[in-house]
């Protein structure tokens, strides 16, 4: 859970991207099994590069 924290306020802070959007995603590749918090950021911020 404090993975999912740490990347999310990561990705909040360099993209501005809305907190409740990035939460949700970040559940998502969190369920999918990435439990790093440096690899939960960077999943997400590849997702959100891509949009």
């Amino acid at each position: 859970m404090e993975a999912q924290k740490t990347a999310v306020e990561a990705i909040v802070a360099l993209t501005g991207y809305d907190r409740a959007v990035v939460a949700e995603s970040i559940r998502r590749f969190y369920l999918a099994g990435v439990r790093d918090p440096k690899r939960l950021t960077f999943k997400g911020l590849q997702a959100f590069a891509r949009t």
